[in-house]
């Protein structure tokens, strides 16, 4: 099952008995916007106990057309990459 960002919107509310609806969607809204800017702005993101958003630089590179097979350049792109903390990472992993 997928957590969407309504998920956490509801169990900020439901943690936070001072939180309203509003604050909470605020509050996940906040947070939301804070890590994207920083990674629109090539920055990482340190979540500590979670993890490491970093932004990557892709190089162009050759590619293929699987439907037609047919060779093309990609174009260079910058993508997100994630990597989990080891906290997180032996949790994920426990039996």
């Amino acid at each position: 099952m997928t957590l969407t960002k309504a998920d956490i919107v509801r169990e900020v509310y439901m943690h936070h008995d001072e939180f309203t609806k509003e604050k909470s969607v605020e509050a996940v809204e906040t947070l939301l916007r804070l890590a994207k800017d920083k990674l629109i702005s090539g920055e990482d993101l340190l979540l500590s106990g979670f993890g490491k958003f970093s932004v990557r630089d892709k190089r162009e590179r050759k590619g293929r057309n699987p439907q037609t097979g047919s060779e093309l350049m990609l174009a260079p792109r910058r993508v997100v990459t994630f990597s989990p903390s080891g906290i997180l990472r032996e949790k994920v992993n426990q039996k």
